[in-house]
């Protein structure tokens, strides 16, 4: 990987509005960050070629019923945490593993073909010998996701101009009705989106063999549905958000809806989703500094109706977000 481009102002910016709409035009980008459409170009240019940054598309598996997210919580033998780690994102049904630090010392996300692949997960975990205990959380219902999360940059009219109509978290509009049906067309240019989500259709269409209407006929359907979804990879740091951490709550079921929705509205929410398990309410949470967490759980967690008992597990190296290796992985994989 190339050294890393020092990230400006500007650059966070540009990260941002893609953040809020990963196939936003380079020139509505401009206009929101104050700055020429070519300087945009470049310097998004700069950040992908440094993988600082990249967009891609994300078929929603719950959705579509192509899978079921598990979260697992690990707590490993002294000092195989990151070994262990590296080996959960090694994975290929793997698309989120991290280190932690706390009552557990690794998590991950699986995606498994049904709720009953569980038993199976359970006595399969990569580096067995290194894992003294694991738990499993399936995904129930997702309140807010990072493909929602606004970094705070950008002006609220700018959030809703890039957003385009009325900013409703998406799960909102989805999450109850059947799964959706993929068909061969649809997956294939799913997965041309999945390694570059700013594709042109006609460079689709050419990958897919069909026309360039149909594949701007079918990314339409295929996010109207709620099938597809446009993810921007950067790192909180990038935005000033030095503190990254998983919450893991245990709830009143009478009082999980209101507590989830509650807790998804925070600013420093990206990810909350309600889960099976003694934890039934799992997020990922970002503040700007170590000082801000003390307050977070007193008057953020505190607050929350219903909760019967609550962990924070500091986030120590993220190595994988939405199948991607991050950054930091990278830099390890290429070290060893």
């Amino acid at each position: 990987m190339p050294d890393d481009v020092k990230v400006s102002d500007l650059d966070r910016r540009i990260v941002a509005a893609l953040q809020l709409n990963g196939r936003a035009s380079w020139g509505a980008i401009a206009r929101h960050v104050g700055t020429s459409e070519s300087t945009v170009l470049r310097r998004a240019g700069q950040l992908t070629e440094s993988g600082q940054l990249r967009v891609i598309g994300v078929v929603d598996v719950l959705r579509c019923g192509l899978g079921v997210p598990v979260l697992a919580r690990l707590r490993c033998r002294p000092g195989t945490a990151a070994a262990v780690a590296e080996e959960l994102a090694a994975r290929p049904e793997v698309r989120y593993a991290t280190v932690l630090a706390g009552s557990a010392d690794c998590s991950a996300e699986f995606v498994l073909p049904t709720y009953r692949d569980i038993a199976r997960l359970q006595g399969d975990f990569p580096a067995a010998d290194n894992v003294r205990d694991a738990e499993t959380f399936a995904v129930m219902r997702t309140f807010t996701s990072n493909h929602d999360w606004n970094s705070g940059e950008l002006s609220a009219e700018a959030a809703a101009e890039l957003r385009g109509g009325e900013v409703r978290p998406f799960e909102e509009q989805h999450w109850e009705r059947p799964p959706e049906q993929l068909d061969e067309l649809d997956l294939a240019i799913s997965a041309a989106l999945g390694e570059d989500g700013r594709l042109s259709f006609k460079e689709v269409s050419r990958q897919v063999g069909t026309s360039e209407s149909t594949v701007a006929r079918r990314v339409d359907s295929l996010v109207r549905r709620g099938c597809l979804r446009f993810r921007t990879l950067a790192e909180p740091a990038m935005f000033g958000y030095a503190l990254e951490f998983m919450l893991w709550l245990s709830v009143v079921p009478a009082e999980l809806d209101r507590a989830g929705q509650q807790l998804a509205a925070h600013a420093g929410t990206k990810y909350l989703s309600a889960t099976t398990g003694r934890f039934n309410l799992v997020g990922q949470i970002v503040l700007r500094h170590y000082g801000e967490l003390y307050r977070h759980t007193t008057d953020v967690v505190g607050a929350l109706p219903g909760l019967r008992e609550a962990d924070v597990t500091l986030q120590v190296s993220t190595l994988k977000r939405a199948w991607s290796p991050t950054p930091a992985a990278t830099a390890t994989w290429e070290e060893a």
